[in-house]
Parts: C-alpha cells; sequence; structure tokens
C-alpha cells in the first residue's frame, strides 16, 4: 500500500513542479541554517569529558573579600599561590593540581633549526590521572618528581613528530629555556574543548593543542613565568615573579577529583574550614564565601558558551519555523486544488485514514528532498562559518555521519508535521458537495 502512496505523492508532486521546487528550497534552507548552527552551538556546549565531569570540581576561595565580589557575590575564578600551595600541601581529595599556563621556547639538538616557542601548562603529577589524559609513549610523572622537581617533561605527539619524528622519544632529552629535560611521556591526540581544565586562561576555547606539561616545582623553581590572565586587587608590593607568588594576585587553576557525594561534602567542609583558619589568622576579614562546582556547573558558571551562539539558535529556529509554516501554506493550496480528486475517491469508499496516509506520503517525500538540499546547504554553510564567528570556535563545527542523520531526520519530520493540518483540511473535503460542484 505505502508503494501505491508514494507512486501517487510523486505523480502529484510532477504536476506540480513549481509548487514543489517552492516547498524543498523552503525545507532546505530552513534546515541548513538550524543544522549549521546547531553544529557550532552543539561543539561547544558538549561536555569535553562526560566519564568523569560530574567527578572533577573546581574550588574558589574568596580571598579578596566582599568588595571585590561581582554583583552575584561570586569569589575570584581562579587563585593566588598562596592559597594553591596551602590546598596541595592539604591534600584532601582523590586527585588534585594546581595549574599555570606557560609558554616556554624549545631549542631542538639540530643546531640549524631555531628555537620553538610552544604552549603548555606547569602542573603536578596527578593532573594526568586526574583529567584522564592518553599517553602515545610512557607516561606522566611520578608523586616523587614533583617532590624532587625533577627535570622531566611530557610532550605531545605533535611535537614529537615536530622534534623527534615521531619515534618514542621516552628518555630523551629536551632543551627547554636552555635546560635539559628528559621526556616521561608523550601524550596522544589530546585537544579537549572546551579546555575544561583552565577555563580561566582559556575562555573555554583555543585553537591549538597543549605542547608541553611541566612539573609545577620545577617550573617555579627556574622561574618559568605565567602566560596566562593575572588578575590583582592591589598592585603585589614586590615585582617580578616571585612577587606574583606573594601577591595577592589570582593567576592559577585548580581541579580536584572527588569521587562521591560525601567526598564532595567533606570538601566543603574543608574549604569552610580553611577560609575560617584564615579568617582567624587576620588574613580573611570577612565570613568563608567558598564554591565548589563540578565541571559542566563550572563551564555554565564561567558562560563558556558565547552568548551569540545561543541567539544564533534561536534565529535560526525562528526561520525553521517561519519556513515550516509557508510549506504548511503551500501544502494546503496544493491539497486543497485537488478537492474534487479527493471527493471522488471518499465518494468511492476511501477512508480518512487513507486520505491521511496519501497526503502525509506526499509530505514526506518533500521533506526528504529539502533534507538532501539541506544537507548540501548545511557542509556549505558549515565551511562558511569562519566567516562569522571566531576562528578557535568555528573550527570545531564539525559536519559528521550524526550530524547529516539528525538534518533528514528534522528536514522529514518537521514537514510532516507541517502537512498536518493541510491533511486535516483534504480529509474534511465531503465528497456529496465535491460531486455536485462537478
Amino acid at each position: 500500500m505505502f508503494a501505491y502512496y508514494f507512486e501517487l505523492a510523486l505523480r502529484s508532486l510532477k504536476r506540480s513542479r513549481g509548487l514543489t521546487l517552492l516547498m524543498v528550497l523552503a525545507i532546505g534552507f530552513g534546515v541548513a541554517a538550524s543544522m549549521t548552527t546547531y553544529s557550532v552551538f552543539r561543539a561547544v556546549s558538549g561536555d569535553p569529558i562526560p566519564w568523569k565531569s560530574s567527578k572533577l570540581f573546581v574550588p574558589q576561595i574568596d580571598m579578596w573579600g566582599p568588595k571585590a565580589r561581582d554583583p552575584n557575590g561570586e569569589p575570584p575564578d581562579a587563585m593566588d599561590y598562596t592559597d594553591a600551595m596551602a590546598l596541595m600541601r592539604a591534600h584532601r581529595a582523590r586527585y588534585q593540581s594546581a595549574m599555570y599556563q606557560i609558554s616556554p621556547s624549545v631549542v631542538p639538538a639540530d643546531a640549524s633549526k631555531h628555537p620553538i616557542n610552544v604552549s603548555g601548562h606547569a602542573v603536578f603529577s596527578e593532573f594526568f590521572p586526574m583529567v584522564d589524559v592518553p599517553f602515545k609513549y610512557g607516561a606522566g610523572w611520578t608523586a616523587d618528581d614533583d617532590t624532587q622537581r625533577s627535570a622531566v617533561v611530557v610532550i605531545s605527539s605533535k611535537l614529537n613528530d615536530k622534534l623527534f619524528g615521531g619515534e618514542n622519544s621516552v628518555g630523551r632529552t629536551l632543551d627547554i629555556e636552555g635546560k635539559d629535560y628528559r621526556v616521561v611521556g608523550v601524550t596522544d591526540h589530546w585537544n579537549p574543548q572546551p579546555r575544561f581544565f583552565d577555563v580561566v586562561n582559556t575562555g573555554g576555547f583555543t585553537d591549538g593543542a597543549e605542547d608541553v606539561f611541566l612539573p609545577f616545582n620545577r617550573a617555579i623553581d627556574v622561574g618559568m613565568p605565567n602566560n596566562g590572565n593575572t588578575n590583582c586587587n592591589e598592585v603585589p608590593k614586590e615585582s617580578g615573579f616571585v612577587g606574583l607568588q606573594h601577591s595577592s594576585c589570582v593567576w592559577m587553576a585548580y581541579m580536584v577529583q572527588l569521587d562521591d557525594a560525601a567526598a564532595v561534602q567533606a570538601y566543603r567542609e574543608y574549604l569552610d574550614g580553611y577560609a575560617r583558619d584564615q579568617q582567624k589568622a587576620g588574613r580573611f576579614g570577612w565570613a568563608p564565601n567558598n564554591r565548589l562546582r563540578d565541571v559542566p556547573a563550572w563551564l555554565d558558571a564561567e558562560h563558556v558558551v558565547p552568548s551569540d551562539t545561543k541567539v544564533s539558535l534561536l534565529v535560526a529556529l525562528g526561520l525553521l519555523v517561519v519556513c515550516l509554516v509557508n510549506t504548511a501554506g503551500l501544502l494546503l493550496a496544493k491539497f486543497l486544488r485537488r478537492s474534487s480528486e479527493i471527493g471522488v475517491r471518499r465518494a468511492l469508499g476511501a477512508q480518512r485514514s487513507a486520505i491521511y496516509a496519501q497526503f502525509l506520503t506526499e509530505a514526506a517525500i518533500v521533506g526528504l528532498a529539502g533534507g538532501v538540499l539541506g544537507l548540501l546547504l548545511t557542509g556549505v554553510g558549515v565551511a562558511s562559518v569562519g566567516w562569522v564567528m571566531p576562528k578557535d570556535i568555528a573550527s570545531l563545527a564539525r559536519l559528521d555521519v550524526s550530524l547529516l542523520a539528525i538534518t533528514l531526520l528534522v528536514a522529514v519530520v518537521a514537514t510532516m508535521l507541517a502537512g498536518l493540518y493541510p491533511t486535516f483540511r483534504a480529509s474534511r473535503v465531503q465528497p456529496a458537495w465535491q460531486l455536485k460542484s462537478n
């Protein structure tokens, strides 16, 4: 029976090619606009570590007091050196790491090559198991390396390709800022977006992967400067990188892993107890005002998803609705032009369900054709996102199998929904009146 309705639908669409083309164009453009913006929204709002994001938390400590809080009463979104080191020494979570952004120069062994400026982070050893960094060769360094301030380094596979031709470089030496570091690990392809472990310094997105990871204490000892953001509520009393460490300026990200609700509650109590101790010591003159958010809540609090992306998605969905309304109007006009045909079929015994099946099949074919056109236009749209969006965000938009399937599904389902009212009107045609009028 479906083949019969399919054949009837094709004949009907061929009889009015102009009207059919208009409907396909309306659906195609509407679906393409919505799917293109959805591809960007999906990329920037996705969970970068879904299997673990509910166990990773970002603590915030109010070290500046009420005058420096934002209108919502939020404390600073980064940490100063004093509090970060205090939390590291307390070691109240399963894993924890303070971190700051670095940008050292790497000197290739080949003297004919120029030094390379790379980006990365100074972290503690627990950073690697905490955020599940994948390794191609070797592994991260050990807690003893943290304590001993060992000259070790983890590099990216991209940097490994550039410096060592992609070979296993574990155990080899790398010259960083004039000092030798032993390679202990090479990360596999790893570039999580949003950059959940350091939103403050990256804004959530960056188009480059992490090239190097150095031990935090080692980086501090050799005076490797912070390449990220630094915010101060007062001028540091001392100058330079050492002065930054002694100041109340915030410039470090911090993350902990807490495996269950009891661990989360215990860590909250620890943070409040730490703040009260600072209050008793005279460092804080206010009651504890801490925060402890998991990764999804943290990304939301930091407004990682650009507001213009949400607006663009809403506008595109609005355009799709307008296109569907126009399509519904065109389908209504097309179906009612065939009232005499419907009247004859009804007079010969056709049920209303048969009228529904015939005309919804016709709407589905229009939706499928519009979906195919929408796929082509979505491909063009995704390739052109960089013209209107920042490059680091535009580069995240992908045209993959799931997006292709969603595009076709949205086109067909939306067109069938748009065809419901025209089909309802067509099924209500009175056979007797149509036969009399003809």
